[in-house]
């Protein structure tokens, strides 16, 4: 399970992408999430997957750890296209067997939301396979900094966020641990009815419970016993330093982000 799971677990490297500044990468994967909304054909979809391809290569990240990564959430991705393809009414009438009509705007639609879907996974995915829980923790402090004149806790919110995407991966190994547990006990998680499956999770779901809390108890003791007040008066050990390549990864987003507004329909050319 810990070798499928890619959302919050941390690779250590020395790539181009894990040397960047984690506020440079944050800025990166939020006008991502908001420039993919622009594609909206064959050209500029085409586009933001090279992007997203040319990223992923110089993370030095494996292409085999994305797909294994990929496989959980794999039916969401089938759903979504087997959506598109089967409500859709717009275009012309491809296929056509007793009630099942498939449309050509349906076809269009599925491969490209599904496409849109997976390269928003890889991307948002590569933040947290390259920058560590504390320069995340960091990044983000520094970047709502600006909310501290409004009395809003930054420092508290990122550290929350920071614990949240690190504590992804241990909840899941603790599942896996939990899982064979019951099994070799003669839980059946896979077969019966829907009914029986479900009885068969909460012998799983009590004990990840108690288990979390116990480990978010003892999170909470280790740092009050360290004297842990917050972020205010607080020093940092690693400082962030904005590089060139910080800014050269900004300004090909920008040039993606004209090429978008060029080529998609509707667009200026």
């Amino acid at each position: 399970m810990m070798e499928k799971m890619i959302f919050g677990r941390y690779i250590p490297g020395d790539s181009v992408i894990h040397r960047m500044d984690p506020r440079s990468k944050l800025i990166f994967v939020f006008v991502f999430i908001c420039i993919v909304f622009l594609a909206n054909n064959a050209v500029t979809y085409a586009i933001l997957t090279a992007f997203t391809m040319l990223v992923m290569l110089l993370s030095k990240v494996p292409v085999r750890f994305f797909i294994n990564g990929l496989m959980p959430i794999l039916w969401l991705v089938v759903f979504t296209f087997f959506l598109q393809l089967f409500f859709n009414r717009e275009g012309q009438l491809v296929f056509h067997y007793a009630f099942i009509r498939i449309y050509s705007e349906g076809i269009r639609q599925g491969v490209f939301i599904s496409l849109r879907f997976l390269l928003l996974i890889f991307l948002t995915s590569l933040l947290t396979l390259t920058t560590t829980p504390i320069s995340l923790t960091d990044g983000i402090e520094m970047l709502l900094s600006p909310l501290l004149k409004i009395k809003f806790p930054v420092h508290e919110l990122a550290l929350m966020m920071s614990i949240s995407l690190r504590f992804i991966p241990t909840l899941m190994d603790e599942t896996e641990k939990i899982m064979k547990a019951q099994m070799a006990r003669g839980v059946d998680f896979s077969g019966g009815s829907l009914k029986d499956r479900v009885k068969a999770i909460i012998p799983l779901l009590i004990p990840l419970f108690v288990s979390s809390f116990k480990r978010a108890e003892e999170l909470a003791t280790a740092m009050e016993a360290r004297g842990y007040q917050g972020g205010e008066g607080r020093t940092k050990y690693r400082l962030l330093v904005w590089r060139p390549a910080d800014t050269l990864s900004l300004c090909s987003l920008a040039a993606v982000t004209v090429l978008l507004v060029l080529f998609r329909d509707g667009g200026i050319l």
